[in-house]
């Protein structure tokens, strides 16, 4: 008898060679085939699946087994208790890039009026995410990706978060002239030969690597972050957990002062910050 449990539990037999998280995988999918939360599937798991259900059930499995991130197969994914839509136009969210938000928001007042740039925004993650948690803030996102933006914006309008500017461009081009309180960005920081892109095929080459050393973007976001924030603002951004000595050197070498890192739930070097000190404070 194919019940609900069942296939779930078949699912995801099948989803252990190919996901650190096989039961979650088919739970989510499931529930994406029938309408239902986690939490309704397993009130329900002695129902038989439909053919119909089972049909569309098994052809998400297959794209999830070909390598498809179960964030593209259901259309949404959750970050800081928001649940976003994604699709193949912005990178799936991490978990570690909460760490960025955790560490962005110990800088901002809670009601007082800031500016932040969250530059490529991708799905919105991180302006959305600190919108939300500091409505006095200004905040502006950009992303070079036309098609990024557009779910970045159906996004805020999902959640009710409206006090978002969304800006197309390369990093700080569609900015000229502007200064910000505080930059985030989470850029593209795997190199170009790393295998763990193989993995990761299914999702925009260009928010993932930005060349042979996987540096390419951080080094220009750190080179350029200085003319676009204000006296004392910060810059804070993640990275590979392998680069954080090289980006605290390279903040140091462009004027930033107070850098540190810190660490994600894997106990990995994930988001380095500094304060900029202007050029007529450094002489």
């Amino acid at each position: 008898m194919n019940t609900v449990a069942d296939v779930v539990r078949g699912a995801s037999l099948e989803l252990a060679q190919a996901s650190e998280s096989p039961r979650l995988d088919a739970e989510l999918l499931m529930g994406r085939v029938l309408g239902l939360s986690r939490a309704a599937l397993i009130a329900r798991g002695e129902e038989v699946l439909a053919a119909e259900a089972r049909s569309d059930f098994s052809r998400l499995l297959a794209r999830r087994l070909a390598g498809h991130p179960v964030a593209y197969l259901t259309g949404t994914r959750e970050f800081w208790s928001m649940a976003l839509s994604v699709t193949p136009a912005v990178l799936v969210p991490r978990p570690e890039t909460e760490v960025l938000v955790e560490m962005a928001l110990q800088l901002l007042p809670l009601d007082e009026e800031r500016s932040i740039l969250d530059l490529g925004t991708g799905s919105g993650a991180i302006a959305l995410a600190l919108a939300s948690e500091r409505p006095a803030c200004r905040v502006t996102a950009a992303d070079v990706s036309p098609e990024a933006l557009t779910v970045a914006s159906q996004n805020a309008r999902a959640l009710g978060v409206e006090h978002i500017r969304w800006r197309c461009g390369s990093w700080f081009d569609p900015v000229r002239g502007e200064r910000f309180d505080l930059i985030a960005a989470n850029p593209p920081y795997v190199a170009a030969a790393d295998p763990a892109l193989e993995k990761l095929s299914s999702e925009p080459l260009q928010a993932l690597s930005p060349g042979p050393t996987g540096l390419e973007a951080l080094s220009a976001i750190i080179a350029g972050a200085g003319q676009f924030l204000k006296r004392s603002g910060w810059l804070i951004l993640e990275h590979g957990n392998g680069q954080a000595a090289q980006v605290a050197t390279m903040l140091k070498a462009n004027g930033f002062s107070d850098i540190r890192s810190h660490v994600d739930a894997s106990g990995k070097p994930r988001v380095t910050l500094g304060t900029f000190i202007h050029h007529k404070e450094r002489l």
